[in-house]
C-alpha cells in the first residue's frame, strides 16, 4: 500500500494512529540530532520527524541522502508537533517516521518548486510538468476542473444536451486566421481547426435539438497575448424558440450559478446597457463599471473660444478624478506621457484643478476664464478638489483614449476591487462595420447574426445603421461570452451574404449547407459562448490565462515544453502532397 492518507489530511485527532503517506519532498531540515522532511502531494503537506536514538541509523543514513523532489513513501505513527504550525493544516501534527522508501530520485530541478518560485516564466513554461507541482498552479486547474463540473450541472438541469461537434471542418473567409490541416486521402484539399462550432450548432436546431451545449475546444491562428492562446475552450450554446431576453435570462442565471457555488459569491442584478451608451460613457463596449468615473462631453463649451486644438477636434471629452486637484505637475506629466504611448495614441492631455476656494487651476488659462471651466466642471458634475483630465480628438479614437484613462486612473487609484464583480449586459451592436482596406462591409459579430427586427428596413438604403440582435455579457471590464439571435431564414441569410460581398456563388460554396438547411423548417433560435478560460482566469483573480490551461502556448504560439510547432519529415511532407521549394529553413 502506497498511502492511507494523503498528506492534506491528518489533524490531531489522528494522534497515535499509523499512517502511509507518499509524495513528493518538499524540504529537508537537519539539526544534527533531529531531521525533518516536508512531504508534499497535491493536497498539501505533512512533516516527517526522525529522531537519533529513536530512529534506526540505515533509515537516518537513508534520510539525509533525499533531495528535493524525492518520490517516497513513507510509514509512521501521527504524533502531535510540538511546535505547531499555525498556517497549513496538518500543522499540529507529524508523523515519527518508522520505515521510508525511496520510489524515485530527482535531479536538482531548475527552480523551486514552491507558491513563491524563483523561477521565470519561460523556464516554468520549459518545465511545465514541474511547475504544475506548485500550490498556486494547481489551485488554479482544480478552480477550472469545479468551474467545468458547475457548469454542466447547471445546462444538464435546464434541459441542454451535450453534443461534440467535428474538429476537421471547411475553412471560411470570415473571422479570424483559421489553422489549416492538410488531407493526406484528397491531396490538394485541406480541413480547418472550428474557430467556432457556429454552423454546426444552428443545423443542431435544425435538427431538433433545441437545447445544445459543449464544452468545445476551439482554434484561432491569431497573435496572442495574456488573455489569448491559438487553442482555447469555449462553453457553446444554443437554443431555439427563443427570443434575446430569454437567452440573457438562462445565462445570466448560469454565470450567477458559477458564482455562488464555486466562489460562494452572490451577483446581483445583471443591468442592460446598449453598446453607444458604453460608448459614450465608457469608451469601450466591455466597461468596468465596478468605479464611476464616466466619461464626459465637453466639445460644445470648449470650443470657439480660439484654443485651435479644441476648435479643430470632432470630440472634446473629459473624465473626473475624484480629489485630484492635489496631484503635482510631475504626476500630471507622467500622465500626459503615458496618453502619448502608441498603445493609446493621444497627443496630449489638458488639465483643470478644482480649487478649494472655488477657482480653477488649468494648463489652458490664456485661453479660457473662470466662467469658462467653471461650465466645464459643472458639465463634468466635478466637485471641489477634483481634477478633470481632457482630451480631443476623432470622435471613437478620443472615446477609446479616454477610456482607457478611466481605466488607469481606477488602477492608480485602487479602485478596481478584484474580489467586486460587477456584471453587465452590452446589446444593440452595429450589425455591420465598414472596412477602408476591403472597401467593404463586415459582420461586427459574424455572418449568421440577425438584425434587430425594427432595422430590417435599413439594410436597403443605411445597412451601416442596423442594430444587431446580438449581446455580450462583460463582467469587470472583461468580455465573459457573447451571442445573438441567429438568422434562420435563407432569403434573410442571402441578404446578409450580399451586403458582406459575397458572391451568389461564394456564398453557396462556403455556406451552401447551412442555406439549404434552412429550407427544410429552421426554428428561431440564438445562442452564446462562454471564453471558458478567461472566465476561469476573472474567477481566479488573474489577467492571465496561462495557469488555468495545464500546457499552454507562449506569446510566439509555442509549447517550449515539447518544441512545438515543429517541422516534420520530407517522407510525410510528400506523403501530404506539400512541396517545400523555395521555403525557408
Amino acid at each position: 500500500m502506497f498511502r492511507t492518507h494523503n498528506c492534506g489530511e491528518l489533524r490531531l485527532e489522528d494522534a497515535g494512529k499509523e499512517a502511509t503517506l507518499s509524495g513528493w519532498v518538499q524540504k529537508v531540515r537537519d539539526k544534527g540530532g533531529m531531521i525533518w522532511v516536508d512531504l508534499r502531494d497535491r493536497h498539501g503537506i505533512t512533516q516527517l520527524i526522525f529522531e537519533e536514538g529513536k530512529t534506526e541509523k540505515p533509515l537516518l543514513d537513508l534520510v539525509k541522502k533525499l533531495g528535493r523532489e524525492y518520490v517516497v513513501t513513507a510509514t509512521g505513527q501521527v504524533v502531535e508537533r510540538i511546535a505547531k504550525n499555525d498556517n497549513i493544516p496538518t500543522g499540529q501534527i507529524e508523523v515519527a517516521v518508522g520505515n521510508l522508501k525511496v520510489l524515485n530520485a530527482s535531479k536538482v530541478p531548475p527552480f523551486i518548486i514552491e507558491n513563491e518560485t524563483d523561477g521565470g516564466e519561460d523556464l516554468r513554461m520549459k518545465y511545465r510538468y514541474l511547475d504544475l507541482r506548485r500550490n498556486p498552479v494547481q489551485e488554479s486547474l482544480i478552480l477550472r476542473h469545479r468551474i467545468n463540473r458547475a457548469t454542466r450541472e447547471y445546462l444538464d438541469n435546464q434541459g441542454f444536451i451535450e453534443i461534440e461537434t467535428p474538429i476537421l471542418i471547411k475553412s471560411t473567409p470570415e473571422g479570424a486566421r483559421d489553422f489549416i490541416v492538410p488531407s493526406r486521402m484528397n491531396p490538394g484539399e485541406f480541413y480547418a481547426l472550428p474557430q467556432s462550432p457556429q454552423t454546426f450548432k444552428q443545423l443542431l436546431m435544425v435538427s431538433g435539438f433545441d437545447r445544445y451545449y459543449q464544452i468545445v475546444k476551439c482554434f484561432r491562428d491569431e497573435d496572442l497575448r495574456a488573455d489569448r492562446q491559438p487553442e482555447f475552450t469555449q462553453i457553446d450554446c444554443e437554443m431555439s424558440f427563443v427570443d434575446r431576453d430569454q437567452v440573457l435570462e438562462t445565462f445570466e442565471g448560469l454565470t450567477k450559478h458559477l458564482f455562488s457555488q464555486v466562489l460562494n459569491v452572490e451577483l446581483g442584478p445583471f443591468p442592460i446597457m446598449d453598446y453607444q451608451q458604453a460608448m459614450a460613457r465608457y469608451g469601450s463596449d466591455k466597461p468596468d463599471i465596478r468605479f464611476e468615473m464616466q466619461i464626459n462631453d465637453i466639445t460644445s463649451p470648449a470650443q470657439g473660444k480660439g484654443f485651435n486644438v479644441f476648435d479643430q477636434s470632432e470630440s472634446v471629452l473629459g473624465i473626473v478624478v475624484p480629489g485630484g486637484s492635489e496631484y503635482s505637475r510631475k504626476q500630471i506629466d507622467a500622465l500626459t506621457d503615458w496618453v502619448r504611448r502608441p498603445q493609446i495614441g493621444a497627443k496630449g492631455m489638458v488639465y483643470v484643478k478644482c480649487l478649494a476656494d472655488g477657482s480653477f487651476k488649468s494648463s489652458v488659462d490664456k485661453f479660457y476664464t473662470v466662467e469658462d471651466l467653471k461650465s466645464w466642471s459643472e458639465n463634468c458634475r466635478a466637485k471641489t478638489g477634483d481634477l478633470i483630465l481632457v482630451l480631443s480628438g476623432p470622435k471613437e479614437s478620443t472615446r477609446k483614449a479616454i477610456g482607457e484613462l478611466r481605466l488607469e486612473m481606477g488602477r492608480r487609484l485602487g479602485l478596481l476591487n478584484p474580489q467586486e464583480y460587477k456584471p453587465l449586459w452590452v446589446v444593440d451592436f452595429p450589425l455591420l462595420e465598414w472596412d477602408e482596406d476591403t472597401a467593404r462591409f463586415h459582420a461586427m459579430h459574424h455572418p449568421f447574426t440577425s438584425p434587430n427586427e425594427g432595422d430590417i428596413a435599413l439594410l436597403e438604403d443605411q445597412p451601416e445603421a442596423a442594430k444587431a440582435n446580438a449581446y455580450d455579457l462583460v463582467i469587470n471590464g472583461v468580455e465573459i461570452g457573447g451571442g445573438s439571435i441567429r438568422i434562420h431564414d435563407r432569403a434573410m441569410q442571402q441578404r446578409m451574404f450580399k451586403l458582406l460581398g459575397f458572391t451568389e456563388e461564394e456564398a453557396k460554396s462556403q455556406f451552401g449547407f447551412l442555406m439549404q438547411a434552412f429550407e427544410y423548417g429552421a426554428p428561431p433560435h440564438g445562442g452564446i459562448a462562454f471564453g471558458f478560460d478567461r472566465l476561469c482566469a476573472l474567477m481566479g483573480g488573474s489577467d492571465s490565462i496561462r495557469d488555468y490551461i495545464a500546457f499552454p502556448k507562449n506569446n510566439a504560439g509555442r509549447d517550449v515544453m515539447i518544441d512545438s510547432p515543429s517541422k516534420i519529415s520530407e517522407e510525410q511532407l510528400q506523403e501530404l502532397g506539400i512541396r517545400t521549394e523555395g521555403l525557408k529553413d
